[in-house]
């Protein structure tokens, strides 16, 4: 049942030609492209680029961001509950760092690394891993928040997606998210320790580098549990880019990649909190959706001016593989978000 508009890179390669733009269209399950920046053909303050990090369970969530728009950038590690709303956040924002961060040109090697007085961050990468470091506040009003933690990669199954944009052909998105890796570690909180432990936590890294329009918004949601006893995610997304040569919806079950057609859903209708149908155009994602929890974000700085609203919630319904096997999901706590950005 796979749609004849999904076309997947198998060629190695340039991600960008002599003239900045995509070389191919399209998605992969593994790091096929080579992210060569210095093929970027705009002025040095349209270059975005970032390292996100989200570990989760069914009770609390964790996220650690190292990115820039070249002319803003930030730091942030926060920790929030979704039965409380208990919210722990420590951030700098980063004013001109344009390429000062040295982020890495592969989602699959190359650890990142910032550090000042006030905050400390380390993303390791390494063969069938991932690991997590962070010490920040502890001074004023901020809380002291310590991180730890390990990400298990068993394979390099991920989504990788390379998209254009209509406004201008050096405007592209190239993302690699790597879900469904069990996580072990801790994070304290003024003393106070957040557990993750592997059969229940899961890791996720949204890896994004790109130019692209300064005005857009997107629809995105992620998740990884267990079915059957196996590790099982999805990623769903539209409304960023022209994603006419495919789509980034996708399920992963036991190390493999099950491609999904398109995947529309409208956040905002009928109240952020309210229940969801989430379904595919080929009927192998159909979703209830009820939110839990809605984890707000706005960021004001220069010529930045973001909003967020990520909905963690349950997930029930089914999934269906590429061999036709269907998947029963129960009470998945996962997310979706709507973004509305001006960078």
């Amino acid at each position: 049942m796979q749609q004849n508009y999904q076309h997947q890179i198998v060629t190695p390669g340039d991600l960008l030609d002599g003239n900045g733009s995509l070389l191919q269209k399209g998605y992969s399950t593994q790091a096929v492209l080579n992210y060569n920046r210095s093929g970027i053909k705009v002025p040095p303050w349209k270059i975005k680029e970032w390292d996100f990090y989200q570990v989760s369970n069914d009770d609390y969530c964790l996220q650690l961001t190292i990115g820039h728009v070249s002319y803003a950038g930030s730091i942030a590690v926060k920790l929030f509950e979704f039965a409380t709303g208990k919210h722990y956040e420590v951030s700098r924002m980063l004013a001109l760092p344009f390429n000062r961060l040295r982020m890495p040109l592969s989602a699959e090697e190359g650890d990142l690394t910032y550090s000042r007085k006030d905050i400390f961050m380390q993303f390791q990468v390494y063969e069938g891993g991932r690991r997590l470091i962070c010490r920040a506040g502890g001074g004023g009003n901020l809380p002291r928040m310590e991180v730890d933690v390990a990400l298990s990669q068993p394979d390099k199954t991920s989504l990788v997606i390379a998209t254009p944009f209509d406004e201008h052909r050096s405007c592209f998105y190239y993302n690699h998210k790597i879900n469904c890796m069990p996580a072990t570690g801790s994070v304290k909180v003024d003393g106070k320790e957040y557990r993750f432990e592997p059969d229940s936590s899961f890791g996720l890294l949204d890896w994004g580098r790109g130019v692209w329009p300064f005005r857009h918004e997107w629809f995105w949601g992620n998740g990884s549990c267990y079915v059957d006893g196996k590790r099982f995610g999805f990623n769903i997304g539209h409304g960023f880019g022209n994603t006419s040569a495919a789509s980034e919806n996708m399920l992963f079950y036991d190390g493999k990649a099950h491609k999904l057609g398109r995947v529309i859903y409208d956040l905002p209708a009928g109240g952020y909190m309210s229940k969801k149908r989430i379904t595919s155009d080929d009927g192998r994602f159909e979703m209830e959706f009820t939110p839990i929890y809605d984890q707000q974000t706005a960021t004001k700085l220069l010529f930045v001016d973001n909003k967020c609203h990520q909905l963690f919630g349950t997930f029930t319904g089914k999934a269906v593989l590429d061999d036709g096997r269907v998947l029963e999901i129960k009470e998945m706590v996962a997310f979706i978000e709507h973004a509305v950005n001006n960078w």
